[in-house]
């Protein structure tokens, strides 16, 4: 049974924690469940829409979905295994970690915990079962794990001047892009546009051309075999050490090391 299938039996026992490994590239529509969502991504790209925002989630990163959040989720490679498990959230309210949508990085020990769970794939695992209290002690554990979610999103807006800045940003990410070119191009003085991008996207233009740049990177990173000095002239920057510095602010990682994990 594949995750689209199992949606309608996720929240059927309230107080058990839900198990599904899937091995999968498809989008799973907009939906919301009851329980705490846990997520670890291997081996590529899934990508979270929520109503306001896009969250990009790297391999070897995991990803908490608090409880009653609609959202729409996209495995982006055939390839990408994801490993998921859905907790009940009668205590979420101990800790504000399990309020909030965040994406970080899986230690060794977390990505050991998440797989050992596959041998419940498809299932409940509730207070009856000994293995339980496997599964209270790994949700109590991730609080203490991260204790700040990696700003890998960019935010969503119907507003459609906006939505052809962005394909345009989209379109050049490789090139030099500042505020006065970009409203140029669009007849609009800057104040204006800074306003705009404010006012529908609650970010600046400079905020968002870098994070384009680093998710674009990521995307690189992981999808292809292209050299880092490669990947960061193709997103914009003219030197590999900048690049770098930009990327471990981003990810806490340097391109290379991000590859090779």
């Amino acid at each position: 049974m594949g995750l689209i299938a199992a949606l309608p039996d996720i929240d059927k026992q309230r107080d058990a924690v839900f198990v599904m490994h899937e091995k999968s590239e498809k989008l799973i529509p907009m939906h919301k469940h009851t329980k705490g969502q846990l997520s670890y991504v291997e081996g590529g790209l899934a990508y979270i829409t929520t109503e306001t925002q896009t969250y990009v989630v790297p391999a070897r990163h995991y990803f908490w979905i608090p409880k009653g959040m609609i959202h729409e989720l996209e495995v982006g490679s055939s390839a990408t295994v994801l490993r998921s498990l859905y907790f009940y959230a009668t205590d979420d309210h101990a800790n504000e970690f399990y309020t909030k949508l965040g994406i970080y990085p899986a230690s060794e020990l977390l990505i050991q915990m998440i797989n050992y769970t596959e041998r419940w794939d498809g299932r409940h695992v509730n207070h009856k079962e000994e293995n339980f209290e496997f599964l209270i002690a790994l949700k109590k554990m991730l609080p203490t794990l991260n204790k700040v979610s990696l700003p890998i999103m960019l935010p969503k807006t119907n507003h459609e001047g906006m939505q052809r800045i962005i394909q345009y940003l989209e379109k050049n990410v490789g090139n030099r892009l500042v505020l006065a070119d970009v409203s140029k191009h669009f007849a609009m003085s800057e104040r204006s546009l800074s306003r705009l991008f404010q006012s529908t996207l609650q970010m600046s233009f400079l905020q968002y051309v870098k994070t384009l740049r680093m998710i674009t990177a990521i995307e690189l990173i992981l999808q292809t075999s292209k050299p880092i000095s490669d990947i960061a002239y193709s997103v914009g920057y003219s030197a590999v050490g900048p690049f770098s510095d930009a990327f471990y602010d981003f990810t806490l990682s340097r391109p290379s090391d991000f590859r090779k994990n």
